[in-house]
C-alpha cells in the first residue's frame, strides 16, 4: 500500500449560515481514509488559521483544508503561499468566491469526494499593500461597502445587494492617479477592483474574462456612477456581461500604483483592510498549490 498523505482540515467554527451539520462527522464518513490521515483543527481568533496553515506546510502536511468562508480560505491560503502544500476547500461561507471560480462543488460530501477524487494544480495570487488576495482587491465603494457589510449580522447576496442600493446614492468617486503598464492616467474613481478570478462571491462577476494563471491582474475602473448606472452594474455582474457596460473599463497589467489625495478604503477578497493614499498592487505568479475537481 501505499503512503497515506497527510491532511489537515483548518475549520472556522463561526463561518457562514448557521447548521446543525456535523463537519467533523461528514469529514470521518466520507474522506477516503486509504488516501489520507486526516487531522481537524479549530481557529481560535482572527489571524489564527494562517499559523496553523503555515505550521501545517512546514511539517510535510500535503493538503491542508480551509474549512469556512472567503475570509478563512484568504487566511489558510496566506499560510501557504509558496509552499509545496496544497490549499483544499469545504465552502463553508456566503460567498465563496475562490470555490466558485474554481468550479468546487458548494455541498460539503460532494466537495469532500473532490478531495478523494481532485488533483493538484497551481494558481496566481495578488498582492495589495502588503495583503496577499487570491479572488479580488479593491478600492473605493466596494470597500466601502465590505467595511459595512462586516458588521451586518445578515449575510448573502440579497444583504449585499440591498447595502449597495442603500449607501450607492451618498458615496462619493474620488479623483486617483493610477500608473500602469507604463502610463499614468488621472481619473474620477468610484471602484477600482483588482481581479485575480472572475467574481467576488455569489457568482456576482467583477472580471468575467479574468484567468487565475495567467501571471495578469484584470482592472476594473468605474468612474462615475448613479442609481440608475448601478443597477446596470448589478445586473451585468450577475449575468456575466460587465465587461460589456458602458460604465466600466478594464486593464490588463501585472502591477499598478495608485495614488489619491484622499485617504480610500480598500479590501482584501471582502476583508475591510482600512484605508490609505497609496496602493500598490501586484501579481504573485503560480504562488498557491491548490486541489481543484
Amino acid at each position: 500500500m501505499s503512503k497515506r498523505l497527510h491532511i489537515r482540515f483548518i475549520i472556522n467554527p463561526t463561518s457562514g449560515p448557521k447548521s446543525r451539520v456535523n463537519v467533523a462527522a461528514r469529514i470521518e464518513q466520507h474522506l477516503d481514509h486509504r488516501k489520507y490521515k486526516y487531522e481537524i483543527v479549530y481557529t481560535e481568533r482572527a489571524g489564527h488559521a494562517p499559523e496553523l496553515a503555515q505550521e501545517a506546510a512546514e511539517s510535510g502536511c500535503e493538503v491542508v483544508v480551509a474549512v469556512g468562508g472567503d475570509g478563512t480560505v484568504n487566511e489558510v491560503a496566506r499560510g501557504l503561499l509558496h509552499s509545496e502544500t496544497a490549499l483544499a476547500i469545504l465552502p463553508k461561507g456566503s460567498g465563496n468566491g475562490l470555490a466558485r471560480h474554481l468550479k468546487l462543488p458548494l455541498g460539503l460530501e460532494a466537495a469532500i469526494r473532490v478531495l478523494n477524487q481532485g488533483h493538484i494544480t497551481t494558481i496566481d495570487t495578488g498582492n495589495i499593500n502588503g495583503h496577499p488576495f487570491f479572488t479580488t482587491a479593491g478600492i473605493g465603494f466596494d470597500a466601502y461597502i465590505s467595511s459595512v457589510f462586516a458588521g451586518n449580522t445578515k449575510r448573502g447576496l440579497q444583504t449585499y445587494v440591498e447595502l449597495v442600493m442603500k449607501e450607492v446614492r451618498n458615496y462619493k468617486h474620488l479623483p486617483v492617479k493610477a500608473s500602469i503598464n507604463g502610463n499614468t492616467m488621472d481619473t474620477d474613481c468610484f471602484v477600482m477592483a483588482f481581479a485575480n478570478a472572475a467574481q467576488y462571491g455569489n457568482n456576482a462577476y467583477i472580471a468575467p474574462m479574468a484567468d487565475i494563471q495567467d501571471g495578469l491582474l484584470d482592472v476594473c475602473l468605474v468612474r462615475k456612477i448613479d442609481l440608475v448606472k448601478a443597477l446596470h452594474l448589478s445586473y451585468c455582474m450577475l449575468t456575466k456581461q460587465l465587461a460589456n457596460a458602458d460604465s466600466a473599463e478594464y486593464f490588463k497589467t501585472d502591477h499598478i500604483s495608485v495614488q489619491t489625495e484622499e485617504a480610500m478604503m480598500y479590501h482584501a477578497d471582502g476583508e475591510f483592510l482600512g484605508e490609505s493614499k497609496a496602493f500598490e498592487v501586484k501579481m504573485l505568479p503560480l504562488s498557491l498549490k491548490v486541489l481543484v475537481p
